[in-house]
């Protein structure tokens, strides 16, 4: 793989910058228009102003001039040039920084990806990047160690669950080999990545908040990522026998899928018996948003324990608005398909 060198960075990124400020007019972004106006788009000092950084310093990165750039810096650019998902990760690309809000939405998880983490249901089946981020899951991998739509997008992390989530860490009957392995893998995944401000925050945190991630992460030890069988204690349906694996999207070090594929007929009729609560809880969550409104037949969505077959039609009538997800690690869509977040 080869590096382009770090002048050729600069002025690609800032050709980037330029042709992105010259698309956006001032009413996009709450700007008077003004009687004067020769450049097309936004005036330098209007992206500066939106970004809240200094004219000069943003003219000379404009320039292509040696000057370091912070993923902070680089996040405020994104909003103020209103860039999407894939324009984002771009910029940071360029400017060779990590994005540092990982559930921003991720390129990877496509439409495409987010049907086929449907598809796969009632096998478990989740998008993580490198850092053990959940870019993307579907319904049953949402409920298989604790209820990760419950929770926070930034607390949506592997590591971070294994070492401070209680309902996660009672899933598994080996937890201190499965900390050790989860700390291994993240030391050997980290080599690629030592400077980068996301991971570096994510070791800092995991450090502040857990003694035995203090100790583990002390002995330096690595791991591969093998899949392998795993043992799961699901708090809804019982024990899951079910078989890892890892199907990587890209490079090595990039997002990759993982799937648990049950190893016996009792683990899948669980599976099932797990999408099937998933659907109800949908379609009460459905029946309470519209009750308030007069409307008896949407509580009794709500009420109503779809058999498998059934499930699709019953949670279309109801039109939950956590429907069918794969979650982005950062924006649901109400729509049947799985969903999907990002970062970087």
């Amino acid at each position: 793989m080869t590096t382009a060198e770090p002048g050729t960075r600069r002025h690609e990124l800032a050709a980037f910058l330029r042709s992105r400020r010259e698309r956006i007019t001032p009413e996009q972004v709450g700007l008077p228009r003004g009687r004067r106006r020769r450049t097309p788009g936004l005036r330098r000092e209007e992206v500066a102003h939106l970004s809240a950084v200094g004219v000069t310093w943003y003219t000379w990165l404009e320039q292509a001039r040696d000057i370091q750039v912070s993923p902070q810096v680089l996040d405020a650019l994104a909003g103020a040039l209103l860039l999407d998902p894939t324009e984002r990760s771009h910029l940071f690309a360029l400017a060779a920084q990590s994005d540092p809000h990982p559930e921003t939405a991720c390129p990877a998880v496509t439409p495409a990806l987010r049907e086929l983490l449907h598809q796969l249901e009632p096998v478990p089946a989740c998008v993580q990047n490198s850092r053990y981020d959940f870019l993307a899951y579907n319904r049953t991998f949402g409920r298989l160690y604790c209820d990760l739509d419950a929770l926070p997008r930034e607390d949506r992390n592997t590591l971070w669950l294994a070492f401070t989530n209680e309902d996660f860490r009672a899933a598994f009957g080996d937890l201190p080999e499965v900390l050790r392995a989860m700390v291994g893998k993240l030391r050997a995944s980290m080599a690629e990545h030592l400077a980068e401000p996301a991971w570096k925050a994510l070791v800092q945190r995991l450090q502040d908040a857990s003694p035995e991630f203090r100790e583990l992460w002390d002995r330096r030890d690595v791991a591969d990522l093998a899949g392998r069988a795993k043992v799961i204690r699901n708090a809804q349906v019982g024990v899951l026998h079910l078989e890892h694996t890892n199907l990587w999207l890209g490079p090595a070090a990039g997002p990759r899928l993982g799937t648990y594929v049950p190893l016996d007929e009792e683990s899948r009729a669980r599976l099932e018996r797990l999408l099937e609560l998933a659907v109800r809880e949908e379609a009460q969550a459905a029946g309470e948003a519209r009750a308030p409104q007069g409307g008896r037949e949407a509580q009794a969505a709500g009420d109503a324990q779809p058999t498998r077959k059934a499930q699709a039609h019953a949670a279309g009538d109801a039109q939950p608005t956590r429907k069918a997800q794969a979650h982005a690690a950062g924006d649901a869509q109400p729509t049947r398909k799985a969903q999907a977040l990002t970062a970087a």
